[in-house]
């Protein structure tokens, strides 16, 4: 038997305050109905096909679950694909899929939601279908924060500016990033900076190039991690990468997966006179990152 879940409906890139209104009224909703908690997202943006255009998102997709589960409980993460054929899928199927395939019994939606064929449904659609199936239903108003409305784009916006103490009060939480290690050049090992490498993947959207105060999490223990995404112009690097040096680590982390918090902004990427003066900076932000991380 399919368990009963009330679904906060949505793509949810970065879980932001304004998602985290939506999830605890779902939350609410269904403990009144005795029912679970869940989410309705997808693998890729709507507008890669809608409009034939991505936008650099905040999370993979991945990360996001980690976030609604860990940060709101979620007991159900539905990840459906957007294709050609939920594409042309009219609203009204669309729901009743949800009903008949995932034991869906209410819902919970932004004012600005849209889904089904040319987002003919909205919101006011959602209350009607509900009213008439008999089921719980919630629409959740924009949310601001100090006069300013919380977006997904705004928070982006952020990032690539390096303004990540901005993105992060909008976050509600520290924007993360989880990868396996792969192998680098290991030149940091020759300077007393072991650095482990991540590739960022291609679907986000890259933060400034710099350097950024961070807190690494492996295997449930965290550590602080002085972080540089960019492409190492002091060594003639390629490509971006993302080399967290995590502090008071010792081991073995190629081919483990590890997550960073990112939580301040410390200084743009810059190619040094020499590898001394680069190694005597990257010190001076490991003692700022202690000083900012909690761990």
């Amino acid at each position: 038997m399919i368990q009963k879940t009330i679904y906060a409906l949505g793509f949810f890139d970065g879980v932001h305050l304004g998602h985290a209104a939506l999830l605890r009224t779902c939350l609410s909703l269904a403990r009144e109905n005795g029912c679970d908690a869940g989410v309705v997202t997808f693998a890729a943006h709507p507008d890669t096909l809608v409009l034939g255009s991505t936008p650099g998102l905040i999370n993979t997709a991945a990360d996001r679950e980690r976030l609604l589960r860990r940060l709101f409980a979620m007991d159900t993460v539905v990840t459906l694909p957007f294709d050609e054929h939920m594409k042309h899928m009219p609203w009204q199927d669309f729901l009743r899929m949800l009903l008949d395939r995932y034991g869906a019994a209410g819902f919970v939606c932004g004012e600005d939601f849209r889904f089904g064929f040319l987002g003919r449904g909205d919101a006011g659609s959602l209350g009607a279908f509900c009213r008439e199936m008999g089921l719980p239903w919630a629409v959740v108003p924009e949310q601001t924060l100090e006069g300013e409305r919380i977006s997904s784009t705004r928070i982006r916006e952020r990032l690539q500016k390096g303004d990540m103490a901005g993105a992060v009060r909008l976050l509600g939480h520290p924007h993360i990033l989880t990868g396996p290690v792969v192998h680098g050049h290991q030149l940091g090992r020759t300077l007393g900076i072991p650095t482990a490498n991540l590739h960022l993947p291609v679907e986000l959207a890259v933060p400034r190039f710099g350097v950024y105060a961070c807190r690494c999490s492996i295997d449930g223990r965290s550590y602080p991690a002085v972080t540089n995404i960019g492409t190492r112009p002091t060594v003639s690097g390629r490509g971006v990468t993302v080399e967290p040096w995590i502090l008071d680590y010792e081991g073995d982390l190629y081919g483990r997966e590890l997550t960073l918090e990112f939580f301040e902004f410390l200084r743009p990427e810059q190619k040094f006179p020499s590898l001394e003066a680069m190694k005597e900076e990257i010190h001076r932000n490991a003692a700022q990152t202690r000083r900012t991380v909690p761990c």
